[in-house]
């Protein structure tokens, strides 16, 4: 009886363990299946103790790091520029021209931004051919005399009265969605060269041309980087990639080799405490990195640079990160350096997450506004920090110029929409 019972109890103990088993390895299966199927995404959720509690309608970690960006490049640029009166080429200039003039842009590039955040991705991807057509016909008229305005030697800006309207910066917004959707049409021929890739190089090479006749070689290279990034992600064949990679590559270089004042630039570039480049070509590098020299690790104080004293030229535009790097040290570097960095990963995530839900046009413009983004910004650092040789970029956000806000504020916008859109579909509701 006892062998009985002891027989019993054993098979007992022992189905029940395999039922354990079982159960686990499938709890296993349907986690990994899970992870399969999910969106790379899932931070739409609000948690607070460890627990969700609402449902977010868009990424308010974002809004606030551009609004902060935008907040610091406005307390800069007044900084930067408050001395400027006391030139007699600024002599007619209240101290608060730039602070004003930019507060205004601002304003306008939130009103902006508020109709552009109303228009659906789906209209965006019908408009985006006639919206590149329009950006290519004001590179054009930009270059007619009696209505492009130039600035030293470059005629890149409209006289709008309200602001003075640079057509290279919507380009850079255009070129990014007409790529993405020059994808989406082509994802069935994108192995073939001449069907997938050249129709989008002869309009790169165009638009290369208008932008090269104002002159503005940094634009071309944001574009060009913008146009090859959304190619690359969208999956166009790796050797055809590297082939135009080295065809831009020897274009840039033909370019600066053919140009005596190119070439001068990057000889500065390379040596800029030669007496010869210290006082021409190296002047604005030589004293930006003099500004940093005098930052060290927490700045001179909110105001207290002095080579914005006239030493540094474009100190409120294209070298505003020598003043920060100046006033606020390192640490204020490194925190826009951060910033910028945590922006451009999060407008990849979106984009990631966009593609993930079947929406390709999305994604791959989120994503090409994150190269713009990321590589402007950096293209900017390191010619401030004399990392790149000196090109007329300004920092994205910060830096002063009506336009490029308003552009920079719309793009963003619309990298907005496909975050809500995303967030609707994953609700299980329709974008």
């Amino acid at each position: 009886m006892t062998t009985v019972t002891t027989r019993f109890g054993w098979d007992a103990w022992k189905a029940r363990v395999q039922a354990l088993f079982a159960r686990g390895a499938a709890r296993g299966a349907a986690r990994d299946a899970a992870r399969e199927t999910a969106v790379p995404v899932r931070d739409w959720i609000s948690v607070s103790a460890g627990r969700p509690t609402r449902l977010l309608g868009f990424d308010q970690t974002l809004v606030w790091v551009v609004v902060a960006l935008l907040a610091l490049g406005v307390v800069m640029v007044y900084s930067a520029s408050i001395a400027l009166p006391d030139n007699p080429k600024f002599a007619r200039y209240a101290p608060t021209y730039f602070l004003s003039r930019q507060l205004t842009s601002i304003f306008i590039a939130f009103i902006v931004a508020l109709v552009a955040l109303q228009v659906s991705i789906a209209q965006w991807e019908r408009w985006s051919p006639w919206l590149f057509v329009a950006s290519l016909l004001l590179l054009v008229i930009v270059l007619l005399p009696f209505i492009g305005k130039g600035v030293n030697g470059a005629r890149r800006w409209i006289p709008l009265g309200v602001m003075n309207f640079q057509p290279s910066e919507l380009a850079k917004l255009t070129i990014a969605m007409y790529a993405a959707g020059y994808m989406v049409r082509k994802m069935d021929v994108k192995e073939k060269f001449l069907q997938a890739v050249l129709p989008m190089a002869v309009s790169v090479a165009v638009v290369g041309l208008l932008l090269l006749a104002e002159p503005d070689m940094g634009a071309f290279m944001v574009i060009a980087a913008i146009a090859m990034g959304i190619l690359f992600l969208g999956g166009v064949n790796g050797r055809m990639f590297f082939l135009i990679t080295s065809v831009l590559l020897g274009a840039f270089v033909l370019m600066i080799t053919m140009s005596e004042w190119r070439r001068e630039r990057i000889f500065a570039y390379l040596n800029p405490w030669d007496e010869k480049y210290t006082l021409g070509k190296a002047y604005q590098l030589s004293h930006s990195l003099i500004a940093f020299g005098r930052g060290e690790i927490f700045g001179q104080g909110l105001g207290g640079s002095v080579e914005k004293l006239h030493y540094l030229p474009e100190a409120h535009t294209d070298f505003l990160l020598a003043v920060i790097g100046e006033e606020l040290g390192f640490i204020g570097v490194a925190v826009v350096i951060v910033a910028f960095f945590w922006l451009t990963r999060r407008i990849f995530h979106i984009g990631r997450q966009a593609i993930a839900l079947d929406r390709v046009f999305a994604g791959l413009y989120a994503q090409g506004i994150g190269i713009w983004m990321g590589g402007q910004a950096f293209i900017n650092m390191g010619v401030n920090l004399g990392v790149l040789p000196t090109k007329g970029l300004t920092l994205p956000l910060m830096s002063f110029g009506g336009s490029a806000i308003v552009v920079n504020l719309v793009a963003l916008a619309i990298v907005l929409r496909v975050d809500i859109e995303n967030r609707q579909l994953m609700r299980g509701g329709r974008a």
